[in-house]
């Protein structure tokens, strides 16, 4: 029958049918919106918006770079089938496929280069957000204010999260995500014991957090210390959000918190005083550091 010349061929279409659905699945896997641990509210920062159109930008991209291969590729397999069951050949039709599947090429070069210029608008439209959102923040916390606060700050071989600075001492805050144990009623168990060497979770202990915490303290200090002159005060804390804290004290040296009040913790610990010189001398060293660490960081293509 000659129908079946044209349906058998279809038998060769279900490899690149079966590995479409499993990259538009992996697609639909992708949300890069996070929520806070401590009220479930979305977390919001300058320019979410833009941050959520590139999230999805980046997810066209993939979509468009995973797909087109497979969707270009259909009608040159369907193509050899038919030369396989077909009893003449057709040159003509197979002219006809060769066509098809240029013209889907050039569909999808298309759709490729206009994604790519899409990521780099969004990308400078983020950059001028994050630019403004920064220069905006001096209305709340400008310079000659005693509070000031540095994010991703290059240590020695790594970053340390946050350090605040303030008249009683800078702290550096280091934050570790970790999923709380489920009890078999469904319920959540997010209570963490701290010991001086480790933290107990339920299931499992921990000691990496409290020592990583120690050597960004001992490296902050240190070279504070040098590019300062003179001895400043720090004080590690560790943020364990959307945890209960249990025994806290047990780090003499170390602050532990759940995140939840955080800027209510700081200004009642008083790992030492500084002076106004001092307090001064610091920000500026460590605004330098960010910035030579911001100059010296590879662009975004």
């Amino acid at each position: 029958m000659a129908w079946l010349e044209y349906l058998l061929p279809l038998i060769f279409l279900f490899p690149l049918a079966a590995t479409a659905v499993i990259v538009v699945a992996l697609r639909n896997l992708h949300d890069a919106r996070v929520s806070s641990p401590f009220d479930a509210h979305r977390l919001r920062e300058p320019g979410q918006s833009l941050r959520d159109r590139l999230d999805r930008a980046f997810a066209g991209l993939f979509l468009n770079g995973a797909l087109g291969p497979i969707i270009t590729l259909t009608p040159l397999v369907y193509g050899m089938g038919r030369m396989l069951f077909a009893s003449q050949q057709n040159w003509l039709e197979w002219g006809l496929y060769g066509a098809l599947s240029t013209l889907l090429v050039l569909v999808f070069c298309l759709r490729l280069i206009r994604d790519f210029q899409r990521i780099r608008r969004l990308k400078l439209g983020l950059a001028c957000e994050l630019a403004v959102g920064q220069e905006l923040s001096r209305l709340i916390r400008p310079e000659a204010h005693p509070y000031y606060v540095f994010h991703d700050v290059p240590g020695a071989g790594d970053t340390l999260d946050h350090v605040a600075v303030t008249p009683h001492g800078v702290f550096a805050i280091e934050t570790r995500a970790r999923t709380p144990a489920v009890l078999p009623s469904g319920e959540e168990h997010n209570v963490v014991v701290v010991e001086s060497e480790r933290l107990r979770f339920p299931g499992w202990k921990e000691r990496r957090p409290l020592r990583e915490t120690r050597r960004a303290v001992r490296w902050l200090a240190t070279w504070l210390e040098k590019e300062v002159g003179r001895t400043v005060p720090v004080q590690g804390v560790l943020v364990l959000p959307g945890w209960r804290i249990e025994d806290a004290a047990a780090t003499s040296d170390l602050l532990v918190v759940s995140g939840d009040g955080l800027a209510d913790h700081l200004p009642l610990q008083h790992p030492g005083e500084l002076d106004t010189a001092t307090h001064d001398a610091v920000i500026r060293a460590l605004r330098q550091r960010v910035a030579g660490a911001a100059l010296n960081r590879t662009p975004l293509s």
